[in-house]
């Protein structure tokens, strides 16, 4: 069968059938004939006794005194059922409010949303227009015309420009940046935003109508965004009981459309959870809807099932993505809170794979505390409490603190961290700090042999040094559509400080030649044959072909640590070649990477090496050095008997080369080092040195090859004799 055919059953087709019955239903203007009542949310509550006054006084007129009666019951009861941290901010000490005022940065944005500019994702400053234009995407000025959602297209960057972009607006994350200057200031400027800014987009996004609803999972963000800021803004002025009624009614049909296309088939993944958790949050925090029940039961039963289809044995996410597992985490994590402020039980076993989920976090974080990036990285948050780079695991750890008091996450959160006094109150934050920082008591180096990661490292402290060694699949069984053509690729960090790196991500729909080239093969260190990549794309998220890496060996003992593994991606070449990769890392020293080609015919072979955005140069002898930024230094050497010559390459445009991507929108150049040579005979061996040196323009060390008929055979390095 082909990849990109799968069987459907006749659950998926009956979902399917019935979800585009419904499209069909709202575009006629036939469904949901109760959507815009006169009674507004007094229509949509739930029918039991304690809600019966409100109802009667609704359906005889007096829809402001319902409305007051309405509100006056949530902001009683809701504190008690949602994260304690926004009604226990006013008690925080001087102390705990600095720490949440990031020095500042805090009420920096706040003044700026005020102005109508936005920092979203690698952009700064957008403007969308005044007033704000929902439907915008100001990097590309095109805009995506308001008619039924399933008309639109998001992958369609022509017509409508980024929806990543649009989307990320439209999360409305931004409010609950202004709740939190609210919340620390008082000013009612920021609460008079809020209530002006939420009014505005209720008028501009009619349910079901723009490119506001094409995604559930941008739905169900928007419930998670508005309940916080709801809590946030407890006691303004501006969040008066008319507009809680507006933004209860507007939620109860964010939860309705969620519920309706939940993406079970359509993207089976982050999505489903982000969706299901968006229905608990529906179902939980406002209780007084009358899909409440179901929405909370709904969103429960799917976030347990998909925690044991969607986090492998071993903790790895199953799409392979550090970024996406970061989100699943912070999505369990917020629904274990919810469920336990509500006293909902939960499988214990939903427990264990979060913490799995956030070991396996915890064992390839970089020893900066940054999150290397594997797989697709689209520079989101599920609600980010303080403002990060998208690599930066602090905050989620000092989220996971409070919820799991292990040591390791204590002391992976470092200082403390706003995210846990904005989430769980001050409180929690002394809780937290009662916890002694402990390094992992696990090995620094490891095996994830179900996701397919190999981690060697000297050790937890911050100038150690580490590599990661990617021997598993292309992305997940599903789609594969957020894995990357980087089989066997490997990533080193030196002193503390990244060297070899992923390239990112930097865009998904907007532009197709740079989204092909930041999932390719040439974009990572591996070995490319003939030009070829590794895998062809099919469209932005899909591939033609999903080769995958076997792990042949794994060995780690207190001097080396040896990981075998390998691929037949190039085994549809009229000339088949196999590549098989081994790492040894010579402890605490450096890495021997071999490379094991074999075949026959004709082929060009190019051993590629992606630099962070470093100095790197290149000498006749073929040693590169890479100068890093702390003041020490990579020295890197292959070894073979076929003759191979060496170029760095640097923010090439055409074909596009040299360039890494930090966060969504945002490129740099950066230094690609390629080794390659003709080969007419296979097989061959090369042995590549990687040596951290203390000093960037420290000599080489001695390197002596020991060839053999099958080629290079052993090196004696420093007098030390590695068998390859």
């Amino acid at each position: 069968m082909s990849p990109g055919l799968r069987t459907i059953g006749f659950r998926e087709l009956g979902c399917r059938g019935r979800q585009e019955l419904r499209k069909r239903l709202e575009r006629s203007g036939l469904a949901d004939p109760s959507r815009g009542s006169a009674l507004g949310v007094f229509s949509e509550l739930a029918a039991t006794a304690e809600l019966a006054a409100i109802r009667e006084q609704a359906r005889a007129g007096d829809l402001r005194g319902a409305s007051r009666l309405l509100f006056t019951r949530f902001c009683a009861r809701a504190p008690a059922r949602f994260f304690e941290g926004p009604t226990a901010m006013p008690e925080a000490e001087p102390g705990d409010r600095r720490v949440a005022d990031e020095g500042g940065r805090l009420l920096a944005d706040a003044e700026s949303i005020c102005r109508g500019r936005f920092d979203l994702l690698g952009y700064r400053a957008l403007f969308f227009g005044d007033p704000v234009d929902w439907h915008l995407d100001p990097v590309s000025r095109r805009r995506a015309p308001l008619v039924h959602w399933s008309r639109l297209d998001p992958l369609d960057a022509r017509r409508i420009g980024d929806s990543k972009v649009i989307w990320e607006l439209n999360r409305h994350q931004w409010l609950v940046r202004l709740g939190q200057a609210y919340c620390l200031t008082r000013d009612e400027r920021y609460a008079e935003r809020f209530a002006a800014g939420v009014l505005e987009w209720m008028r501009s996004n009619p349910p079901e109508l723009g490119i506001n609803w094409a995604s559930s999972l941008e739905v169900a963000f928007r419930i998670v965004a508005w309940s916080w800021a709801l809590l946030l803004f407890l006691g303004s002025r501006a969040l008066s009981p008319e507009v809680f009624a507006e933004m209860l009614e507007s939620i109860s049909a964010h939860a309705s459309h969620v519920e309706r296309y939940l993406s079970y088939y359509f993207s089976p993944n982050t999505h489903l959870t982000g969706e299901a958790l968006g229905l608990f949050y529906a179902g939980t925090v406002f209780p007084e809807l009358r899909g409440a029940r179901r929405w909370r039961r709904l969103g429960q039963r799917i976030l347990v099932a998909e925690s044991a289809r969607q986090v492998l044995d071993d903790g790895v996410y199953f799409e392979r993505a550090t970024c996406y597992q970061r989100y699943t985490a912070e999505i369990y994590l917020h629904f274990l809170v919810l469920a336990r402020r509500n006293g909902l039980d939960v499988p214990a076993d939903v427990s264990e794979r979060l913490e799995r989920m956030l070991d396996f976090l915890l064992a390839v974080r970089g020893p900066d505390g940054s999150m290397p990036q594997i797989g697709d990285a689209d520079g989101g948050w599920l609600l980010p409490l303080a403002a990060r780079a998208p690599d930066d695991l602090r905050g989620l750890f000092a989220e996971a603190a409070a919820v799991f008091p292990r040591p390791a996450y204590v002391w992976a959160a470092g200082a403390a961290a706003p995210e846990t006094l904005w989430m769980f109150g001050p409180s929690a934050t002394k809780t937290v700090q009662t916890v002694t920082p402990q390094p992992p008591d696990r090995p620094p180096s490891q095996l994830f042999a179900d996701g397919g990661y190999v981690v060697m490292r000297s050790g937890w402290d911050r100038g150690a040094h580490q590599l990661l060694f990617d021997v598993g699949p292309l992305g997940c069984p599903v789609s594969g559509g957020h894995g990357h053509a980087d089989l066997l690729s490997i990533q080193c960090v030196a002193f503390g400080e990244p060297y070899l790196v992923d390239p990112g991500t930097y865009c998904y729909t907007a532009e197709p030649d740079w989204r092909d080239f930041f999932r390719s093969t040439a974009a990572h260190s591996t070995v490319m044959i003939d030009g070829l990549d590794q895998a062809l794309t099919r469209g932005p998220f899909g591939w033609q072909t999903r080769p995958a890496a076997s792990l042949r060996q794994w060995k780690t003992s207190p001097t080396i640590d040896v990981a075998e593994a390998e691929h037949t991606a190039y085994g549809q070449l009229t000339h088949p070649v196999g590549h098989r990769r081994r790492v040894l890392w010579v402890k605490p020293r450096f890495w021997v990477i071999v490379d094991e080609l074999e075949g026959s015919g004709e082929h060009e072979v190019e051993l590629r090496f992606q630099f962070a955005p470093l100095e790197v140069t290149v000498a006749p002898d073929l040693w590169a050095r890479a100068r890093g930024a702390r003041g020490h230094g990579l020295l890197l050497r292959p070894f073979a008997k076929a003759r191979l010559t060496a170029e760095v390459l640097a923010g090439v445009p055409s074909p596009i080369q040299g360039w890494v991507s930090p966060d969504y929108g945002l490129r740099r150049a950066a230094p690609t080092l390629v080794y390659s040579a003709v080969v007419t005979r296979l097989p061959l061996r090369i042995a590549t040195l990687l040596y951290p040196v203390e000093q960037p323009l420290a000599s080489p060390p001695p390197v002596v090859t020991l060839t053999g008929a099958s080629g290079v055979e052993a090196l004696l390095i420093d007098g030390e004799r590695i068998e390859l």
